[in-house]
């Protein structure tokens, strides 16, 4: 019979293989999940079955069947999950964490029934003393807030994280940057930012293009906005970029009425190495764009690293003079060397009401977009998918194709975290 601290370590070890689901990926988090889902469960089956009989030999003979239990538990629960397309280790890992602290809970002794073979004149044996009584008592409590917890964290991706956070997932289908995209395959997370801070992680983020210093605008869409620094901020577990009708002297010599802001992984100055530069994964942000919707250009989306302009370009999320439709364009070469697009936009909806998750999955064979989760569009055209690293940028543009009304003064986007992932 297994001694209480074994008893004690395989929940602590099972939960803790679902606390192991927040942490970067590294071999912490490996490790921890890896025993958590192979050992664990099948381990408490096993002490529950009490299963070799003898003692002696348990260590040994038991290894096996502890493996092959946790395969066919862990089996179990991943199925129902994969045929409702609600599938994520962390989902699994918690219905092993509950089963294993119920398979591991104390439960009352029973009384062996009298043998009717054996006649006995002397009454019924007292039933068991209050102390049991109270120890099934305290059982069936905590069995009953597993459950709870359990049912919480697989019915909502955003559990077992900050209230904070919660808070920045107002939307449906909107989740958590630590929950790797639903799709098949080994996803790694190599980029993640959740504004936790009080100020933007220059490390991680530059506030102008590639292609000027001290400010910066694009010029190539004639537009209005000339980038600051100090239109970014991060407080509260957002980041967010401010557009203000504000005259602005741009460091090219001309005049700008709108100052506004953006973030992206590239450079300081054209002769610099860009922070960080991705080719193919899964690139998603959870964006609430401006209300403010004419004049406006909002957008989430990929520039190459090394010619610091397109094409090839991947929009990820297009917001032109909207806020109910959003648009996914890919930019390519064409062989006489002009810029080829194709797109979609999805809408009409109320995106400004609070966050969305915009995202696209971007492989060697196919791009395909994603709004809250739901697939929106794809490109499989061979000619059409780059294969050159990108930079990730996220900014403000004002006055791209109509300028702001008069009365508008100032608009907002806001950030709630960014991810990348990458098999």
């Amino acid at each position: 019979m297994a001694g209480p601290y074994l008893r004690l370590a395989l929940p602590l070890l099972a939960w803790a293989g679902v606390a192991a689901t927040v942490l970067p990926a590294g071999p912490v988090r490996v490790v921890t999940a890896a025993v958590a889902l192979l050992a664990v469960p099948g381990t408490a089956l096993v002490l529950r079955c009490r299963w070799p009989a003898d003692a002696r030999r348990a260590p040994v003979t038991a290894v096996v069947p502890a493996f092959a239990s946790s395969a066919v538990l862990g089996a179990v629960a991943a199925a129902p999950m994969l045929l409702t397309h609600t599938f994520t280790a962390r989902r699994v890992l918690v219905v092993l964490a509950v089963l294993t602290t119920l398979l591991v809970l104390p439960h009352a002794r029973r009384w062996p029934p009298p043998d009717p073979a054996t006649p006995s004149t002397r009454p019924a044996p007292p039933p068991p003393p209050g102390r049991n009584g109270r120890r099934s008592l305290r059982a069936r409590a905590l069995a009953a807030a597993c459950l709870l917890a359990g049912a919480a964290s697989c019915a909502d991706p955003t559990a077992l994280t900050s209230p904070a956070s919660n808070a920045r997932a107002e939307s449906e289908g909107t989740v958590r940057a630590t929950e790797p995209p639903d799709l098949p395959g080994p996803w790694h997370l190599v980029f993640h930012d959740d504004f936790s801070g009080s100020g933007l992680n220059t490390r991680d983020w530059a506030t102008c293009y590639d292609w000027n210093v001290g400010g910066c605008t694009n010029a190539g869409n004639h537009e209005l906005e000339w980038y600051l620094p100090g239109q970014v901020s991060v407080a509260d577990g957002a980041l967010t970029l401010t557009a203000e009708r504000r005259e602005t002297h741009g460091t090219d010599g001309k005049t700008y009425p709108w100052t506004s802001g953006m973030v992206t992984t590239g450079r300081d100055h054209w002769e610099g190495t860009p922070r960080h530069t991705f080719t193919y994964g899964y690139y998603a942000a959870a964006i609430k764009v401006p209300a403010e919707a004419e004049g406006m250009f909002p957008a989430f989306w990929l520039i190459p690293a090394e010619t610091r302009g397109s094409p090839p370009e991947i929009d990820i999320a297009e917001f032109i003079n909207t806020a109910t439709h959003v648009s996914a364009n890919l930019h390519w070469r064409a062989p006489d060397g002009n810029d080829t697009h194709i797109g979609k936009g999805y809408g009409p909806r109320d995106f400004a009401d609070g966050y969305h998750v915009y995202a696209v999955d971007w492989q060697p064979d196919s791009v395909t977009w994603y709004v809250d989760g739901v697939q929106r569009f794809q490109v499989t055209e061979p000619a059409a998918i780059p294969h050159v690293a990108m930079e990730l940028v996220i900014n403000l543009a004002i006055g791209f194709q109509v300028a702001p009304p008069p009365g508008v003064d100032s608009a907002r986007l806001d950030v709630g975290w960014v991810a990348v992932w990458q098999r």
